[in-house]
C-alpha cells in the first residue's frame, strides 16, 4: 500500500464494484484513503462495513438496483462482472447488460467519471512478438475479451453522447508476483494498480481514454504513449522475479498458442476451443 500524501486526494463518495473479487479485495483498503466514504458493492453479501464504508448489495443485471447504487456517487471504480473466460450465457448479464445498466445509472445520477476494469484480453490475439498501443484495432481472444471490447465502446458512446468520462484500464496480470514468463511482460504490482487507478480518477481531462495496466517491466507487449495524459508512472517491475520465473519455466513450446499470443491460456478457452 502506498504512503499517503499529507493532503490525500479526497472524494466525498467513491463506489467500488466487485469488491468480493480478488482485485476488489485488494483495492478496498487502498481506495478508502482517497475518499470520505467508500461505497462497496457486490451481487451477494460479503461481510460488514468498516469505518468510512457503506455496503450496497446490487446485481449489475438489475437496472433499478444499479440506479440506487450510483445515487450520490462522485466517481466509480468498476471492478464488477465476470472476470474470466466463461460461457456466453454467464458473461451476457454482467458484462453486457450490466454495463448498460451501470452507464444508464451514471447518466441519470450525473456521475461524471468511471474507471472501468477492461482487460488485456481485448487484444489477446496479437502475437507476443508485437507491441500494441491503445490506438490499434481490438483482437479479442474469447467471449470475455469481446465483452470488454463492448464495454470500451459503450464508454465511448456515453462520452460522446452524454459527457461521462471513462478511463478504460486494460489490466494485464495484477498479482502479488508473476506466475509465468508471459507475466514478465503483463504483470502489474498491487501498488502500481493503485497508482494507475488514482491517476485515472484524478487526471484533469480524460474523455474516454484507454490505457494498458502493467508495471515498468523490461519485457512488454504494450505501448502506453497515447495515454500519457493520464499521468500513470509505474514504479515496480517484474524483473525482480525474472530469474525465479525463468528457472521455473526454462523451456517454452513455440507451437503452443498460449506462448504465441498475448492472451496466453485464454486463447485456448471459450468459443470453439
Amino acid at each position: 500500500m502506498l504512503d499517503q500524501p499529507a493532503t490525500p486526494i479526497r472524494f466525498e463518495r467513491l463506489l467500488l464494484t466487485g469488491v468480493a473479487g480478488n482485485l476488489g479485495r485488494e483495492l478496498r483498503p487502498r481506495l478508502k484513503a482517497y475518499c470520505r466514504t467508500l461505497r462497496l458493492s457486490h451481487r451477494a453479501p460479503f461481510g460488514e462495513a468498516g469505518p468510512g464504508e457503506e455496503i450496497v448489495i446490487a446485481d449489475l443485471a438489475d437496472a433499478d438496483a444499479m440506479l440506487g447504487l450510483l445515487e450520490g456517487v462522485d466517481a466509480v471504480v468498476h471492478m464488477g462482472g465476470v472476470s474470466t473466460e466463461q460461457p456466453w450465457e454467464r458473461i451476457l448479464p454482467s458484462n453486457i447488460v450490466g454495463m448498460v445498466n451501470l452507464y444508464e445509472a451514471a447518466r441519470r445520477q450525473r456521475v461524471p467519471r468511471i474507471v472501468f476494469a477492461s482487460s488485456n484480453h481485448v487484444t489477446g490475439f496479437y502475437r507476443q512478438d508485437q507491441v500494441v498501443s491503445p490506438k490499434d484495432p481490438v483482437r479479442p481472444d474469447g467471449f470475455y475479451g469481446l465483452s470488454k471490447a463492448f464495454g470500451e465502446n459503450l464508454a465511448q458512446l456515453y462520452w460522446d453522447r452524454h459527457g461521462i468520462e471513462t478511463v478504460s484500464l486494460r489490466i494485464g496480470s495484477s498479482f502479488a508476483a508473476p506466475k509465468d514468463r508471459r507475466m514478465l511482460a503483463t504483470w502489474m504490482s498491487f501498488d502500481d494498480t493503485e497508482r494507475l487507478i488514482v491517476a485515472a480518477l484524478t487526471a484533469p481531462v480524460v474523455g474516454h481514454s484507454i490505457i494498458y495496466g502493467f508495471s515498468d517491466n523490461r519485457t512488454r507487449f504494450w505501448d502506453n504513449t497515447p495515454a500519457a495524459h493520464i499521468g500513470y508512472r509505474p514504479k515496480d517491475s517484474a524483473d525482480v522475479f525474472r530469474a525465479e520465473v525463468e528457472a521455473r519455466q526454462p523451456v517454452l513450446d513455440r507451437h503452443d498458442p498460449a506462448v504465441i499470443y498475448q492472451g496466453g491460456a485464454f486463447v485456448k478457452q471459450g468459443p470453439g476451443a
